[in-house]
């Protein structure tokens, strides 16, 4: 069965709840030898990896409303001694009956020209079954479900779990002791809950072993195929890591790759990527991995100029030839991508397509060059990096926007060619399965 091969990784942080307490476990950051209340019992030892747990659903009654009419708020107060505050405008905006709302297709009808973002209230009130009534001033009549308004309470520990809840935001972070968590291929393509599993700490971890898929082109589709579909690129539905002639990407070549990230020349790079081994060399190719968010905080760390150079500038990438058609990207990126909070979202490098090209002010080439030799450096460090060696059957799945890969220099002979089938998908087909399997698996837990 697949908990056999996976090993429990409770997460009360992935059930749907807006606790206080889970909230609170979500502040928490994963790092290496520290596993948080966001991870709470955690065993991350050998080839074993996530698993999910349920969680009852918190069932929420309301003890009290009434309009705040100066403020323009609905208050409500919970059974449990708790309050939460709803501002008229969103909650007429967000009114779940069906001239508002399509339930079929879970989308608002209600058009914003129609909407009146200055609109009071005439009546609020609890109904007898723990809903929550509002007549609004053209007698339009509202009911919204309490533990509906419970989750999407307006206070920063309800925004936080949802957020949390919707998108798996936190990470553990890993160096060179991680044991990659590993599956069952036969048991993910098959079993919703060893796929879920999979999935968690695809997101979690950032990457995930597969053993026992056939030596054979195609699984990497067919292991596609259990989330959505493939990501076509310049390269193909699919491509074929071997030695090539003249080869068009030095990945079809013997020598060794450096740690990167894939196509950043693509203004939209890529999330996930799969490589399947259908043939290994007779000598060296091991596979290298590092985690670059993991790094990218040591580098904030050691090196904040650095950091913030890498964080802030833009380079340039290319990427020419001919493959599934002919093609020339160019596209402009930070190295170090943070979002509006200063998360990081994305690395992207990839020694080999970065441009000759370097739109850049003379007196910041030099910054930006020390800059990206430190977080290289930190990268190569022994004790981040970890190597592996994929044997015929075995399919590892990754973060393309979190992990950079590597591998090393190896001899083929010609009776044993390398051959390694990838394919790549995006996070958001990814996360599509995955919230749908977490219903399928644990209901509105």
């Amino acid at each position: 069965m697949w908990m056999s091969t996976f090993a429990r990784f409770a997460l009360p942080a992935l059930q749907r709840s807006t606790s206080a307490m889970a909230c609170q476990a979500l502040r928490a950051r994963c790092t290496p030898g520290s596993l948080p209340s966001c991870l709470t019992s955690v065993q991350l030892r050998r080839q074993h990896t996530l698993g999910s747990a349920s969680v009852p659903v918190a069932r929420h009654s309301v003890r009290h409303v009434r309009a705040l009419d100066e403020e323009r708020l609905m208050e409500v107060e919970w059974e449990d001694g708790g309050h939460s505050l709803y501002p008229f405008t969103w909650l007429r905006d967000n009114c779940q009956c069906p001239q508002c709302t399509l339930h079929s297709a879970k989308a608002r009808k209600l058009l914003m020209s129609d909407l009146d973002i200055h609109t009071g209230v005439d009546v609020v009130e609890v109904t007898n079954d723990n809903k929550v009534s509002v007549v609004w001033p053209d007698q339009h009549h509202s009911v919204f479900d309490a533990d509906w308004l419970k989750k999407r309470c307006f206070s920063p520990a309800a925004r936080q779990a949802m957020q949390e809840e919707l998108f798996l935001n936190e990470r553990y972070y890993w160096d060179s002791t991680l044991r990659i968590p590993t599956a069952d291929y036969q048991e993910v393509l098959h079993d919703d809950k060893a796929a879920l599993a999979w999935l968690l700490a695809l997101r979690r971890v950032g990457i995930v072993y597969l053993r026992g898929a056939p030596t054979e082109q195609g699984q990497v589709a067919r292991l596609a195929e259990r989330i959505g579909y493939l990501r076509l690129t310049f390269y193909g539905h699919t491509w074929q890591v071997q030695d090539k002639y003249q080869a068009n990407n030095v990945a079809y070549t013997s020598g060794r790759l450096s740690p990167h990230t894939d196509y950043p020349a693509l203004h939209f790079a890529p999330g996930v990527q799969f490589l399947h081994c259908i043939n290994q060399a007779v000598e060296g190719g091991e596979s290298e991995a590092v985690d670059g968010f993991h790094m990218a905080e040591q580098l904030q760390k050691e090196d904040p100029e650095a950091f913030q150079t890498l964080a802030t500038l833009r380079v340039d990438f290319t990427d020419t030839g001919t493959d599934y058609c002919d093609f020339m990207l160019q596209s402009k990126k930070r190295i170090i991508d943070l979002d509006a909070d200063g998360r990081l979202v994305r690395i992207n490098y990839n020694n080999a397509t970065r441009d000759s090209v370097l739109d850049l002010p003379l007196h910041q080439v030099q910054p930006f060059y020390r800059a990206l030799k430190a977080y290289v450096d930190i990268m190569n460090r022994p004790e981040n990096v970890v190597t592996y060696r994929m044997e015929p059957g075995d399919l590892v799945t990754f973060d393309n926007w979190r992990l950079l890969h590597g591998r090393r220099s190896y001899v083929s002979s010609p009776d044993r060619l390398r051959h390694l089938e990838g394919a790549y998908l995006d996070w958001d087909e990814v996360m599509s399965r995955l919230r749908i399997l977490r219903h399928a698996v644990h209901g509105n837990a």
